[in-house]
């Protein structure tokens, strides 16, 4: 376990708005990434018929989307123990293999930091 407390800043805040679309959209995880130049894109599981997405690949789609070229860090919320292998794969493609990928409880408390590589 990580102390929170301790994150800096603006890692703290990545879970901090993981874990707001998580409960505010009622979905079984929330994610939130930081792109080169700090700005933040957050994201809710996707879960339609036709299509279903993770809330870190979701995240990571938005900010390609948007026009990022690297990131810097990603965070995610979810009841789950560990970050998926596609999770951290997505991350990987546009951040890089040392890539901080946040893992946190529903509380928000830091349970793990892996890299996506």
């Amino acid at each position: 376990m990580t102390d929170s407390s301790a994150l800096d800043p603006e890692d703290r805040k990545i879970v901090t708005l993981a874990r707001s679309a998580r409960a505010r959209n009622g979905v079984p995880e929330g994610a939130a990434v930081r792109d080169e130049t700090g700005r933040t894109y957050v994201a809710g599981t996707v879960a339609l018929d036709s299509l279903r997405l993770s809330a870190l690949r979701t995240a990571v789609a938005m900010a390609v989307a948007s026009g990022a070229k690297s990131l810097e860090a990603a965070a995610v919320v979810s009841d789950s123990d560990a970050v998926s292998d596609e999770d951290r794969a997505a991350v990987r493609d546009l951040g890089g293999a040392g890539t901080p990928v946040l893992l946190a409880g529903p509380d928000g408390t830091v349970r793990a930091t892996v890299t996506a590589g």
